[in-house]
């Protein structure tokens, strides 16, 4: 039988615990470790620059109607067609990431993303095996995220055969080779992810087999409140709609806070930022003791008495 949408909420939060520590994951989340092979890792589940994925995914965003920051993303798709590892420490191209995961937009994507790459799939490799209880599925998923889903099915086959009617003793197999597997294995990174197989055989002694909520996973209870995002805090800003920071850009920004700006600056105000109103702006900036980056935000603002 198919899994409800809340198991199938309940697997992929499961899985984000795992990634980013939060039920629902981080979806600006930016991470590099050295010896990872995946390279930057980002988002609700942590898609990875090497395989390709990431290139993907911002490619999805920067298509999609209402992107905030398509724009500014869009220049960086050939380096990640092309998985460029010098991206890895790309701060500009880091903090897009970041900024990015606020944007619904992005989030959406993501969720789609997610769906279409990693749990569609799940869902059809553990239907092949007669995997359809809920915890079974968590388990396929995570692998997929993970990787190396084939090769550790393929080892559990070799020693135990297809599961039949008796998934739950398949998958208790499948998760102790997985164990071993990344317990033994010559990355060190992977040998500190048995946290992940810990998690699954705690859930297997529980008998949590239909994921039936409550649940707790690495300390982060998951319950239909949680789930729904009423537990997670509210990223809503309180500024007002026309605040925001002015630089230079193509195509200019424009409008009465620029013109302000140029007003207390002693420019010309003609409301548009461009060359000249940077070197103001630096000009400012570096007389004041300030960031001299010809970016008006709140520090610069305050300093001009705006």
């Amino acid at each position: 039988m198919p899994l409800t949408d809340l198991q199938k909420r309940t697997a992929q939060a499961i899985v984000n615990i795992f990634e980013t520590g939060r039920a629902l994951g981080d979806y600006g989340q930016v991470t590099l470790l050295a010896g990872d092979s995946g390279q930057l890792t980002y988002g609700r589940s942590q898609t990875t620059l090497a395989s390709g994925n990431l290139y993907l995914l911002i490619k999805d965003y920067c298509a999609a109607a209402g992107a905030a920051l398509a724009g500014a993303l869009s220049p960086y798709l050939p380096r990640l067609e092309n998985c460029d590892p010098a991206l890895n420490t790309d701060t500009a191209f880091r903090g897009l990431l970041h900024g990015a995961g606020d944007d619904p937009v992005m989030q959406a994507c993501q969720d789609a993303f997610f769906d279409r790459i990693y749990w569609t799939p799940a869902v059809s490799y553990a239907s092949a095996l007669n995997l359809d209880l809920g915890l079974s599925v968590a388990v396929v998923y995570d692998s997929m995220v993970h990787g190396s889903w084939k090769a550790m099915r393929d080892r559990t086959l070799a020693a135990h055969p297809m599961p039949g009617t008796d998934q739950k003793t398949w998958v208790a197999a499948y998760v102790a080779t997985r164990r071993a597997w990344l317990a033994g294995n010559s990355n060190t990174l992977l040998r500190k992810c048995v946290y992940r197989m810990d998690a699954f055989d705690a859930l297997i002694a529980a008998g949590a087999w239909d994921l039936p909520l409550p649940l707790t996973v690495r300390g982060v209870q998951l319950s239909p409140e949680v789930l729904d995002g009423a537990a997670a805090p509210v990223r809503a800003s309180a500024a007002a709609a026309g605040d925001r920071i002015l630089r230079l850009s193509t195509p200019l920004m424009q409008g009465d806070d620029v013109r302000a700006v140029q007003t207390r600056l002693g420019i010309e105000a003609d409301g548009y930022f461009g060359d000249d109103t940077r070197n103001a702006v630096i000009a400012f900036q570096t007389s004041h003791k300030l960031t001299a980056d010809g970016i008006v935000g709140p520090s610069t603002l305050s300093a001009l008495g705006l």
